[in-house]
Parts: C-alpha cells; sequence; structure tokens
C-alpha cells in the first residue's frame, strides 16, 4: 500500500508530528510505502535547521532528516505556510533578498499542487493534525 502522509502539527506544541513520525517508520519498515511527505501549516516546523531540542526530548525535525534521507523520501514542505513561518531554502532567501536559509536538506520547498498530487497517486493519505 502507499501512503501520503501530511503533518500539520509544529515538532513540539503537540503531539501530531511525534505520531506522524512514528507512523512514517511503521510504514517503511512495512512491506508499504511512503509516496510523499506533506508538511502544512504549523507543521512546516519540522524541517526547520534552526530547532533545537532539549536535551531530554527527541529531536523530532533530526529523525524526520534522518528517515528522509536515509529512504529517499519525497518531503515538501509548503510553500505559502514556510514563507509565513520564516522557513527558506537557499532560492527562496535569495529571492526575497533574505541573509541565509533554515529548511533542513531532504526537505522541499514547493505548493499545493504537490498536496494535491499526493491525494492522487497514494491508496491511503494519513494526516496528523493538533
Amino acid at each position: 500500500m502507499k501512503f501520503s502522509i501530511i503533518v500539520n502539527g509544529a515538532p513540539w506544541s503537540s503531539p501530531a508530528a511525534f505520531s506522524a513520525l512514528k507512523f512514517a517508520e511503521a510504514v517503511v519498515e512495512s512491506d508499504h510505502e511512503i509516496y510523499r511527505l506533506f508538511f502544512f501549516q504549523d507543521g512546516v516546523h519540522n524541517g526547520s535547521a534552526f530547532a533545537v531540542a532539549p536535551q531530554d526530548e527527541v529531536d523530532i525535525p533530526k529523525r524526520w532528516q534522518a528517515l528522509i534521507s536515509k529512504h529517499k523520501l519525497d518531503a515538501v514542505v509548503c510553500a505559502a505556510s514556510a514563507l509565513k513561518h520564516g522557513l527558506l531554502d537557499a532560492g527562496e532567501a535569495a529571492r526575497y533578498d533574505k541573509d541565509g536559509h533554515n529548511l533542513l536538506p531532504g526537505f522541499d520547498i514547493s505548493g499545493l499542487g504537490q498536496l494535491v498530487d499526493a491525494l492522487n497517486q497514494a491508496d491511503r493519505v494519513v494526516t496528523f493534525v493538533n
């Protein structure tokens, strides 16, 4: 079975991001596959390179990055949500004349067309919200 996973929760403000991460890890360890991870609304913070987890907590963005890298997953951060929350890749930083970028490697910024495609291509879509 092919899953698309939508993450709407920030890493530490709700259980949504960690629940989505655990679900995604279970999917890739099974006979199923992930078509796309789509980070939307506050969920874009899961792709932030500037987030620092307290020493006694799970570093959720780092875990997402490791999962994406290890399994070569398609991880998309919604462009409108990313810009609104101050999350930029190098291209967007240059486009808006900003001094730096903070999107973790492995994540891509793209539009809602990628979400529509994820909905169409997956057998199942699972959304994790606050």
